[in-house]
């Protein structure tokens, strides 16, 4: 049974960090959260104003961030040593766990600088792991091509193809998927799905044409069936089912542990 949609979420213009430009379309008033799926943002602009500000140091804890761009470059750096460079197609899959202080700053002065950031939650027994990265280059994100189009393979499953990102306890599908036709992508039926078009018009199931800038949430079913002439992230799942308490970079389970998370974070023990 393919999924429908059941929601359809414009993105509204806002900024982070220290003043980036962005569209928001998961983490608003109208869908604070698909659980696991906390935050979804793209930034897309060629005028340097919008980004040149980055993102300089800040705190997280207690889930997981994803950087995916498709053009510009980023340099990263945090507090336990990791360094690092994103280019074009290259992916940064970074788990915050107990807590870490890191940088997000562009590589560059000019030019179109376009990518998406997403949050995905940590069940309450992993909030406090230990933090790590996985940062991926474009030539190990693995290009499958099907009738009806084509996909990277950024986490989970395709056609038989794995992508690169590994242990994520959320067991995340993550797929770049370009359509000129129809096709057709299985999903675990227990898993939360959505779909954001960033590039032409898609319909998924039997809906009208979503056009670029929107976030489609999809019901429950095993499959999702796209048609069009466009390119949208597929994002799939597992369902949490904890309570969330969140708050500018933490998010945890209850309200004390935010304040904690604070307190940590203003003595220098978050990412000690």
């Amino acid at each position: 049974m393919f999924r429908r949609p059941t929601a359809i979420v414009a993105g509204y213009a806002t900024s982070d960090g220290a003043g980036v430009n962005l569209f928001r379309s998961l983490g608003t008033p109208s869908l604070p959260m698909l659980d696991p799926f906390l935050m979804l943002d793209e930034f897309r602009s060629d005028d340097p104003g919008d980004y040149l500000a980055g993102f300089p140091p800040h705190p997280h804890r207690g889930f997981e961030t994803v950087t995916y761009m498709l053009a510009g470059a980023m340099h990263h750096e945090d507090s336990v040593g990791n360094s690092g460079d994103l280019g074009p197609g290259s992916v940064q899959w970074m788990t915050a766990g107990r807590g870490i202080i890191h940088s997000e700053m562009p590589r560059q002065e000019d030019g179109l600088m376009w990518g998406f950031q997403l949050w995905v939650n940590l069940p309450r027994e992993h909030k406090m792991m230990a933090p790590r990265y996985q940062d991926i280059p474009a030539d190990r994100i693995p290009q499958v091509d099907v009738e009806g189009g084509r996909a990277r393979v950024i986490a989970g499953t395709f056609a038989g193809v794995a992508g690169p990102v590994l242990d994520s306890v959320t067991r995340p599908l993550m797929l770049d998927v370009q359509v000129d036709g129809e096709l057709s992508v299985p999903v675990p039926a227990e898993h939360a799905v959505f779909a954001y078009v960033f590039e032409g018009s898609v319909s998924f199931g039997a809906s009208t044409p979503i056009e670029r800038g929107h976030l489609v949430v999809l019901d429950d079913g095993d499959s999702v069936v796209a048609r069009g002439d466009g390119r949208f992230l597929l994002l799939a799942g597992r369902p949490i089912g904890e309570p969330v308490a969140r708050r500018g970079p933490f998010v945890m389970n209850t309200e004390e542990e935010l304040r904690t998370a604070y307190a940590d974070y203003q003595s220098g023990r978050l990412a000690g």
